[in-house]
């Protein structure tokens, strides 16, 4: 929001500097964000008239001006610009002024001259030689009426500073000069001006039919006619030069009306052509295939989540954002229909976002604007259109469905003491809310507030509190230490940080990658085998078109990215969410409706799987190194891991990860087909879980030191080549004598014909109470052998 500080005086003058007060409104959360002069420093200039322009005898481009600067004779200016010519205004360096710095930052101080021959007293200045605008294109023409020999400084209002607020959603009563002169004067005592709006003469009784279809779309509507206006006529200067002071530039009387009030007191509103409106307006929602032209030049398509304002025959305006281009006033226009509404914020949020831009009225509207001012800001704006633009003015058109209520807030007093941190009495609370025009009630310890139509922020006691500390001044709160200890919450040995795995997996040597949710659809539909996945309205980009399932594309992606740039070697993960279809979820403040958004982890490792070192051989990394590491991550748990199809993944070298009879994740080779269709020289190894089951973890037990020495003992069993080592394990598991304390497979062997394998286990067996007997040991032996033989058909090798 940005505004002239001589505009804001204009409705409260408070008896502070231009420091102070931008002080006072950024300690009240009104944060200034730039203060900045109107004009840079210059001195000398005054008001001059061209009282003769000739030519110069020796330049074809050159004119021989004098000039009246106010003073006893007529001065002698020779002058380049191609608007110079009798009669007109302009500014006047004289003889010793200095104008603004140049580029080397010393201002430019001005002498007597010669060109061509002839002396010029003076120069004649532009908009860009003054640095107020970058208009180049001939003298700075000044109002007919303006005082010949005043300082320009004084005649432009250039001692002037431009505010830019940054204003937060809540505060949507300040997006407008006299919102932010209705805060200073609660802030500081100073009188609030309110310019009385006396309604205009009606010369006539018509009225433009109107039809409010959806009252959740629209709450009020007013309107008006008016007849014969001139809309070519000349914007004021001084109201171009406020507009342009807000940052609006000037463009037709008629749209700087409109946009002038939406400054002045924060409503937005829309001037259509009256003859161009087929029979009548309706306020409903959009239907799909419906197109508008807006007033932007774009062509869009509306849908039933976008209010309209249409005709007879098609839409005519995007509610609450921007008008249409077939019913915009022209300079062919001669009768106007001026229309102000309250749109419900909810109706207005997001729209124009859909549609790839933003409009002041959409920003203000979406964070709500004043309902009960309609008829009257119509009436500012008829008497600006008939003061400019001449005209007649029908009967006000006025239709209300319904209105925000505003349900009543109570604040206690003690509670607001303890909230602040500091005594507050129920007087000052009382004192805060009559500056800030805010109807009370009062009880014993309470004050029962019912908030005008303007303020949309006020819905709980909190927001009472926050005005009562806001007022009376942050600066005044005292330095108080806390009184509680202020203890760190421990977080529960059964549960890492996430922080904590990632320093577990760089120490495993892969490096975090920060990658977009959103991805490539061919990423979802190749490497996570989902043809229906989450579409964004808006994408960044053509190609982020869909919200991710897996984290593998973005791996893939991401290897690709240094595979281009000539990197051998590939480690990375990623520890981010993915966007599943739930319909079992529930919309809440952390949730969206319909959609899972869990954690997951997941990584990639590519080429060598060591680094070159002299003592072994290079071998690119394989599915047992990954594998290693997750189980390396998941220790002290043991996972199983259990053959399975997955679309990314080689049907041959991949597995589930599971605990406890539970799926968290999967591991394996990239499929040879994603391999050769994303251009790799040879197969990365990918593994993805559920964050929980990572960060989830055992408390360690107490175990005592054994007392007696183990015994090992080496079996070698022929097996069916389909007997895995998960198999293999749980089959010595079950026998029970009580002895065995690890079984290790340390060595496989497969004969080159048959369709068996040797495998070969390394038995630990251990009694804590009694040495262990050759005779005990074999039992066991032959009870692990027996059990084998019975459940995989195993037989000694």
């Amino acid at each position: 929001m940005q505004f002239p500080e001589s505009w804001l005086r204009s409705f409260c003058n408070p008896a502070l500097n231009t420091q102070e007060l931008a002080e006072l409104l950024t300690m009240s959360g009104l944060e200034v964000e730039e203060l900045r002069p109107v004009a840079p420093p210059f001195t000398g200039i005054v008001v001059a008239e061209i009282v003769t322009a000739e030519q110069h005898p020796n330049a074809d481009k050159l004119r021989v001006c004098t000039v009246n600067a106010g003073g006893a004779e007529l001065l002698q200016i020779v002058c380049g610009a191609p608007n110079a010519r009798v009669g007109i205004k302009v500014p006047l360096a004289t003889i010793g002024a200095e104008l603004p710095p140049g580029e080397d930052g010393k201002p430019f101080k001005i002498g007597k001259g010669k060109l061509r021959g002839v002396e010029s007293f003076g120069m004649l200045c532009s908009a860009r030689e003054l640095k107020l605008s970058e208009d180049h294109g001939g003298l700075l023409e000044l109002a007919a009426d303006a005082t010949i020999g005043e300082d320009i400084r004084k005649h432009l209002d250039l001692d002037d500073t431009l505010f830019t607020l940054k204003l937060t959603p809540n505060l949507a009563h300040a997006l407008s000069v006299y919102g932010i002169a209705r805060e200073v004067s609660a802030l500081t005592g100073a009188p609030l001006l309110t310019p009385a709006i006396e309604p205009v003469v009606v010369k006539s009784q018509d009225k433009l039919p109107v039809h409010i279809e959806a009252a959740d779309l629209c709450g009020r509507f007013s309107g008006r006619i008016v007849r014969g206006v001139n809309t070519k006529a000349q914007t004021p200067a001084w109201m171009v030069d406020r507009l342009a002071r807000c940052g609006q530039r000037s463009v037709t009387a008629l749209v700087d009306i409109s946009n002038y009030v939406m400054f002045e007191y924060g409503r937005p509103t829309h001037i259509f052509d009256l003859d161009k409106i087929d029979g009548e307006l309706v306020v409903r929602w959009g239907r799909k295939g419906e197109q508008l032209k807006l007033l932007n030049g774009n062509t869009i398509e509306v849908d039933e989540t976008v209010g309209v304002i249409a005709d007879k025959q098609a839409v005519e305006s995007l509610a609450g954002i921007m008008g249409g281009d077939h019913t915009a006033v022209s300079d062919d226009t001669q009768n106007v229909y001026v229309e102000a509404a309250f749109w419900w914020p909810k109706a207005v949020a997001g729209r124009s976002r859909r549609y790839n831009f933003s409009t002041d009225a959409g920003h203000r509207f979406e964070r709500g604007v004043d309902p009960a001012l309609t008829v009257e800001h119509i009436e500012r704006i008829t008497r600006l259109i008939l003061d400019i633009c001449g005209g007649e003015a029908a009967a006000m058109d006025d239709q209300t469905t319904q209105l925000p209520a505003r349900k009543p807030v109570t604040l206690r007093v003690a509670r607001a003491a303890k909230i602040i941190g500091m005594p507050v009495t129920q007087a000052e609370c009382a004192t805060v809310f009559k500056r800030l025009g805010l109807e009370f009630t009062e009880g014993e310890g309470t004050l029962t507030v019912t908030p005008p139509s303007f303020r949309f922020d006020i819905q709980i006691e909190e927001d009472l509190i926050e005005e009562v500390i806001r007022v009376i001044g942050f600066p005044k709160l005292p330095a108080t230490p806390p009184l509680a200890p202020v203890v760190a919450k421990a977080r529960s040995e059964k549960r890492r940080a996430t922080h904590a795995l990632r320093h577990e997996l760089a120490a495993r040597d892969y490096f975090e990658t920060i990658n977009f949710s959103f991805v490539e659809a061919r990423w979802e539909a190749e490497l996570a085998g989902n043809t229906n996945p989450i579409q964004l309205l808006n994408p960044i980009a053509a190609p982020l078109a869909v919200m991710r399932t897996s984290l593998i594309g973005s791996l893939v992606n991401a290897l690709k990215y240094n595979l281009a740039r000539k990197a051998p070697r590939v480690r990375l993960f990623e520890i981010g969410r993915v966007f599943l279809r739930d319909a079992s979820v529930v919309e809440s403040d952390a949730t969206i409706a319909g959609i899972a958004q869990p954690m997951r982890v997941a990584a990639l490792a590519f080429g060598p799987a060591d680094q070159p070192q002299w003592s072994q051989r290079d071998r690119l990394v394989d599915f047992y190194d990954v594998k290693g590491d997750v189980e390396a991550l998941l220790a002290p748990l043991k996972p199983s891991f259990v053959p399975v199809e997955h679309p990314a993944l080689h049907p041959g070298r991949s597995a589930s990860i599971v605990i406890d009879g539970k799926a968290v994740g999967v591991v394996g080779e990239l499929h040879p087909k994603w391999r050769q269709g994303y251009e790799l020289p040879s197969a990365p190894v990918l593994f993805e879980m559920e964050l929980d089951a990572l960060l989830a973890r055992e408390l360690p037990s107490l175990q005592a030191i054994p007392r007696q020495q183990a015994v090992q003992r080496d079996i070698a069993v022929l097996v069916n080549d389909q007997v895995t080592h998960d198999g293999l394990m749980a089959a010595i598991a079950s026998v029970d004598t009580g002895l065995i304390r690890s079984a290790r497979l340390f060595d496989v062997f497969k004969p080159a014909q048959g369709g068996e394998r040797s495998m070969a286990v390394r038995l630990e067996l251990l009694d804590d109470e009694a040495t262990l007997t050759d005779e005990r040991i074999e039992q066991t032996v032959t009870a692990v052998v027996q059990a084998l033989a019975d459940k995989l058909g195993a037989r000694l090798r």
